[in-house]
């Protein structure tokens, strides 16, 4: 009987290399093996007949047999190396994975503080931008701006001046294009009532249609030359000077056909009968002439003048409008931009997550890998090959010598049988393994 060997050390199934195509050579030809399965025939044999096959002792037996395989395995250096060198292969090719992931990481991480840098510098110039936009007002000349400091009260001023004296002109000029065209003179109204009517609207609507409409649109005309003026005042030039200059002079004359036209009708009014007739000199000589002339024209230039300063203010007003709505555009811009870079920036915080996870993998796969390289690599196949030969030879013995009943006999082998297949269970050898790997215990 082989004598009882304690185990020192622990098993577990290997686990195996990735390269399938690697093949462990065999320590022994075709004609070895053979011998040696006789071998272990006959010791089973020898051995169940010295424990009249019982299966308690077969257990102890395989354990033993199992136990100096192992140890035998393990002095051969060359099969050893040969058997880890697909795991030295796969780790060294782990290794390399490693260093460049490592560098992988690196760079990721440089693009992911690229990245936030530039999120950063785009967000101060949103800053910067915003800050432009408040400061534009108050300093435009400091962003080479052209436009004068307080435009729009400037502006607003100017525009609570203009409009009172756009009425004043449509009311001036209904008036008197009224009492200059259509009105009925009486002797006994006084001057002021020829020339200003106060009912000059309604009347002239009240006589028919194209009276109200030539009344009502003959201001426009007059606003329709200031507007002229201004516009030629836009570019300086001498040509543009002579259209203004003729602009300037087409008012006064027409203000002047006004006055002549109701002086004109009052003289005839209060004409006595050894009076003159009314002529150009007459007119020049009549101080009401001169008052509706200057009531007009006066006020005309006037009321061009501060139009062409609202103009001006308004302007200046929208360079300063213009750069603002600029720079709200290029904040808008920015802001595109930002999320574009943040979309940039979470794909790199994906990869570099990969990255990691990959590294972590091939590292715990490398601790593996070293821990199979300072083990001993059984081949399992061969040893399920001796063992049984090892359990026929005992079961011979039980079968052929061993005087029992035949029930006994089978009862017996079965034990044997279960003894064996749970010795290949405790060793890890099975179907699906080639070899097993085994750690020195601590």
């Amino acid at each position: 009987m082989i004598p009882k060997i304690e185990n020192f050390f622990s098993s577990k199934p290997m686990e195996q290399p990735q390269d399938e195509d690697v093949e462990l050579k065999e320590p022994a030809n075709e004609e070895n093996v053979e011998v040696r399965k006789i071998t272990f025939h006959e010791a089973g044999f020898r051995d169940g007949s010295r424990n009249s096959g019982s299966p308690l002792a077969l257990s102890i037996c395989l354990n033993a047999i199992y136990a100096k395989f192992q140890n035998e395995e393990k002095e051969l250096v060359e099969k050893q190396k040969q058997a880890k060198e697909p795991y030295l292969n796969e780790k060294s090719e782990k290794e390399i994975e490693i260093k460049a992931l490592a560098i992988s990481k690196t760079n990721k991480e440089e693009q992911i503080k690229t990245v936030e840098g530039n999120i950063r510098l785009v967000k101060d110039t949103i800053e910067d931008l915003k800050f432009e936009i408040n400061d534009l007002v108050r300093n435009p000349e400091k962003y080479h701006i052209s436009a004068s400091k307080g435009a729009s009260t400037k502006f607003w001023i100017g525009l609570i001046i203009l409009l009172p004296l756009s009425l004043y002109l449509f009311t001036f000029y209904i008036s008197t294009s009224y009492s200059a065209f259509f009105k009925q003179f009486d002797a006994t109204s006084t001057v002021i009532m020829n020339i200003l009517d106060s009912k000059a609207f309604e009347k002239a609507w009240k006589d028919g249609g194209l009276e109200g409409a030539f009344v009502t649109f003959i201001p426009f005309v007059f606003l329709g030359l200031g507007y002229l003026i201004h516009m030629f005042g836009e570019n300086k030039s001498w040509k543009n000077y002579t259209k203004i200059g003729l602009l300037f002079l087409t008012t006064f004359i027409f203000d002047a056909i006004l006055a002549y036209q109701i002086e004109e009708s009052i003289y005839k009014a209060n004409r006595e009968i050894d009076s003159p007739p009314f002529n150009l000199w007459i007119a020049f000589s009549k101080i009401q002439f001169w008052g509706i002339i200057f009531a007009g024209f006066v006020v005309y230039v006037i009321w061009g003048v501060v139009f062409d300063f609202i103009m001006k203010e308004h302007r200046e007003k929208d360079k300063i409008k213009h750069e603002q709505q600029r720079r709200q555009k290029d904040i808008q811009i920015h802001k595109d931009r930002i999320t574009d870079i943040e979309s940039q920036k979470e794909i790199l915080i994906t990869e570099l997550a990969n990255i990691k996870e990959s590294t972590v993998k091939a590292e715990g796969r490398i601790i593996e890998l070293q821990r199979i390289i300072d083990s001993v690599i059984i081949p399992t196949k061969e040893y399920v090959l001796y063992a049984s030969e090892y359990v026929k030879g005992w079961i011979t013995f039980v079968s052929e010598k061993l005087r029992i009943s035949q029930t006994e006999k089978n009862n017996l082998q079965n034990d044997c049988i279960a003894c064996y297949h749970e010795n290949l269970k405790n060793v890890g050898a099975s179907d699906d393994a080639q070899n097993a790997v085994y750690l020195p215990a601590l």
